[in-house]
């Protein structure tokens, strides 16, 4: 008998007269909104304008959301063109199924075609919003407890999840929650990524690059301890080789570039400039002029002390020719 353990919702919508509102398509807003608002306050403090990071997301949302779509159909093509399937249920993206990889990879396309035309150095973009990606990452995974899905072994823990549906070959019980395992990972990396951006001065792109590197750490276990169907090679679950080859992707750059291009960008972008050397150019302004009024005081001081000699030797020649006259 269990003592305790996380419950289901009955229902993963809920209807506002004819409109349906699902939990899965709120987590995912959400998340957007979250990695918006964070994103431009890291944008911001890197000297940029406000509002960039919101219109360069205006490309990499929609493209984020068909590349996931895309890399769950064709990696579960199974689910929806194998017989008895319908394949429109192929385009009901509300009923829970994007593949990060596919989100990040096309969600990244649509970001380069934003920073583009803005003239925005790509890299700085993404170091930029990493963090809020993967709060985003973290927040869109309690879609899948509205639905039911994506959860791990059988268990008895207290943390464990009941699922209570029976419906495409769930069968009722308490299991591993690994959706929550995988958002307070995803909370653990914003964290770590902040730190690391702060301590280290990451730029070129070396931040994004850690957020994906210690996400797919993650990943891989998690995703070892599922049992919803997937395609296995050499005993491995498909997404736990892919989670090692990005993995390993990602230190390879973070190596790389830190090799080739060290620090950080200094403008992020054209015609702001960073807010330190704003700081360093008003500090030199303030010096200068302040050396300038020093040095006008000290020619006025000297001018002063001229006219007063002046004055001084004018005086003894008076006294000398009075007292010639007298004489």
């Amino acid at each position: 008998m269990e003592l305790a353990y996380i419950p289901s919702p009955s229902r993963g919508v809920l209807y506002l007269g004819p409109v349906p509102l699902r939990g899965y398509a709120f987590c995912i807003i959400i998340g957007v909104f979250v990695a918006v608002w964070l994103g431009n306050k890291r944008w911001i403090a890197r000297g940029g304008r406000a509002g960039t990071v919101a219109d360069i997301a205006v490309w990499a949302v929609p493209f984020g959301l068909v590349g996931g779509r895309l890399y769950h159909v064709i990696t579960d093509y199974e689910l929806y063109f194998s017989e008895g399937r319908d394949w429109v249920d192929a385009f009901k993206i509300w009923e829970g199924g994007l593949g990060i990889w596919g989100a990040i990879a096309l969600g990244a396309l649509g970001a380069w075609i934003g920073c583009r035309r803005r003239g925005i150095p790509m890299p700085a973009y993404a170091d930029a919003v990493a963090p809020g990606i993967a709060l985003a990452q973290g927040i869109g995974r309690w879609g899948n407890w509205f639905n039911q899905e994506l959860y791990g072994k059988a268990t008895d823990l207290p943390w464990a999840v009941e699922i209570t549906s029976s419906s495409d070959g769930r069968v009722p019980g308490t299991y591993h929650p690994t959706f929550l395992y995988e958002s307070l990972w995803c909370i653990g990396v914003a964290v770590l990524v902040i730190w690391a951006d702060r301590r280290f001065k990451l730029g070129h792109g070396r931040a994004f690059a850690l957020y994906v590197a210690a996400y797919c750490a993650g990943r891989f276990w998690i995703e070892y301890m599922r049992v919803d169907e997937a395609h296995h090679i050499l005993g491995l679950r498909l997404n736990n080789w892919t989670s090692l080859f990005v993995f390993l992707l990602a230190v390879l750059y973070i190596a790389l570039s830190a090799k080739k291009r060290p620090g950080r960008e200094a403008v992020v972008e054209p015609g702001v400039s960073d807010g330190s050397a704003e700081e360093d150019e008003k500090a030199d302004g303030d010096d200068k002029a302040e050396g300038d009024d020093k040095a006008q005081g000290k020619d006025k001081a000297e001018a002063v002390g001229d006219e007063a000699e002046s004055a001084e030797v004018k005086d003894e020649a008076n006294d000398e020719a009075g007292s010639a006259k007298k004489s």
